[in-house]
């Protein structure tokens, strides 16, 4: 059980509840805070000009309205704002946001009644998913029309995901026996203004990135076993002089990966004694996307790290507006729900994501293209050349899906486009920058399964198994069992999906 509201969560925590199963609970000394800090509000507001309370939204917040209507005020705001469009987000992604937004209301700070964060996590344990699109949000006033979506749902309205398929959220409410929302002050403002949708989209594509680096050094190191190359280039003495951490992290682990392997060569073995003159067999070094990974990877790992150190911080903080603040015995107007920091970091993910795509699909050229390997039927064909086509086609399919992602990683942190009769006049585009990393994070699990497919065509054509370090054997077998050897041609697209399964199921968890 993840208790909300006990302490900080961090990715773990995440990745228990989305993807072991693990149920959530409420801190009762966090849900006490959350009530009085909505009885400070109720009295507080008395009287006084609160934005959302008593005045409208926006450019119009300069209208004020009487106390009679600001039950409704927050409805019409609801209702107005679920103007969402476009394919559905998917449902382990609204998880992430209910839990990231549960996990803010629960700070404190937001002047709600606890009925929202008892229901909040109904929702979560008993997998309602509201049904929010993924066109509407520009990230500024947070996640207004997404987080709007979730709101319809938690007042009883709209579609909710409930066993298999979208069904009115009165019927899986009655199924439930849960109670919609009920209105109270500001509940309807609380909940739709946060970053909380691009914050758990971004939570899932950091665990998935993290998970796509472990698979990417793995690959690389294979490759590197089955072309044979010399070991310096991932050597300590080489990579120790360059001062980055996430290279030597990445260097260290190949060298862990390859340890046992009998195909990777000694430089002094083949190079360093009675060499002719004329032209060397041996390659005096490898390309750069065989020789280079830990360069190519090292930032990405930098760049991970530092997106989950800035996700974390997102989830653990306070991000609507206004912040009701008890302890100071003030309400505090501002921008805490702008999303430039979510944007920023899921732009430079994507860039590095794609990044690694571009090294696996150039290695991926390496292993098909026979004048370059020198070594390797072309296309890792192992049927008869002129008649069978082998990998052929999963070529193209690599290759336009990696330019698919150069596209995609234009950033989006700078395409600010003021909207909201100009109120907005300066916006993040948060949540369309982590929808679009989210499609690079799961085209490079595409890339990545073509490449491990082409790996066991080619280490069965080498007969290379009993000569494989011992993870990539385990790696091999385990592959193996899902794509059998082929010699004669057949569908792929069926290999292709059932490895990038793999490879989304199970995580590596070797570099951190």
């Amino acid at each position: 059980m993840i208790i909300i509201g006990e302490e900080n969560l961090n990715l773990e925590d995440f990745n228990k509840i989305l993807f072991e199963g693990e149920k959530v609970d409420l801190n009762t000394k966090a849900l006490e805070k959350v009530q009085d800090n909505f009885n400070f509000l109720d009295e507080f507001s008395k009287n006084k000009v609160i934005y959302g309370i008593n005045t409208c939204f926006g450019p119009m917040a300069q209208y004020k309205i009487s106390d009679e209507d600001q039950k409704a005020l927050q409805y019409n705001l609801i209702r107005s704002h679920a103007a969402g469009s476009g394919n559905t987000i998917p449902n382990l992604y609204v998880k992430a946001l209910m839990i990231t937004r549960l996990n803010t209301l629960m700070r404190g700070y937001s002047g709600i009644h606890n009925e929202v964060v008892f229901l909040l996590k109904e929702f979560i344990n008993r997998d309602l998913y509201p049904k929010i699109f993924e066109h509407g949000g520009v990230g500024a006033s947070g996640d207004l029309v997404q987080l709007s979506h979730l709101a319809l749902n938690l007042i009883g309205e709209g579609e909710i995901w409930f066993n298999g398929e979208f069904r009115p959220a009165k019927e899986v409410f009655d199924e439930n026996k849960l109670s919609p929302l009920k209105v109270h002050l500001r509940e309807g403002l609380a909940i739709i203004n946060g970053t909380s949708c691009m914050t758990g989209i971004g939570i899932i594509n950091l665990i998935h990135s993290k998970n796509l680096l472990n698979w990417a050094v793995a690959s690389s190191s294979i490759i590197n076993e089955v072309v044979e190359s010399y070991d310096d280039h991932f050597s300590k003495e080489l990579n120790q002089v360059k001062l980055h951490k996430g290279q030597n992290l990445i260097a260290a682990e190949m060298r862990k990966m390859v340890e046992s392997s009998k195909l990777i060569k000694k430089r002094a073995d083949h190079l360093y004694n009675h060499v002719d003159v004329g032209i060397i067999k041996d390659k005096v070094q490898e390309y750069y996307s065989l020789r280079c990974v830990p360069q190519v990877l090292g930032p990405v790992y930098e760049t991970i790290q530092n997106v989950e150190k800035v996700l974390i911080n997102e989830v653990n903080s306070v991000n609507d507006n206004p912040i009701i603040d008890s302890e100071n015995i003030d309400v505090f107007h501002g921008g805490n729900f702008h999303g430039d920091y979510v944007s920023l970091e899921m732009d430079k993910l994507k860039i590095v994501i794609t990044k690694m795509s571009m090294l696996v699909e150039r290695q991926l050229n390496y292993l098909y293209n026979n004048k370059l390997n020198e070594k390797f039927p072309p296309f890792a064909n192992l049927g008869v050349l002129g008649l069978n086509l082998g990998m052929q086609a999963a070529q193209f399919t690599a290759t336009s899906t990696t330019a698919e992602n150069q596209t995609l990683s234009n950033p989006m942190y700078v395409h600010s486009i003021p909207n909201n009769g100009d109120n907005q006049d300066i916006v993040s585009m948060g949540t369309n920058a982590a929808l679009m990393t989210k499609k690079v994070v799961e085209n490079t699990f595409e890339i990545l399964a073509i490449k491990f497919i082409s790996l066991l065509q080619i280490i069965d054509f080498m007969d290379f198994k009993n000569k494989l370090s011992t993870p990539a054997k385990e790696l091999y077998d385990e592959m193996r069992s899902i794509v059998p050897k082929f010699i004669e041609d057949a569908p792929l697209y069926k290999h292709i999906e059932n490895i990038k399964r793999y490879l989304i199921k199970n995580k590596l968890n070797r570099i951190n």
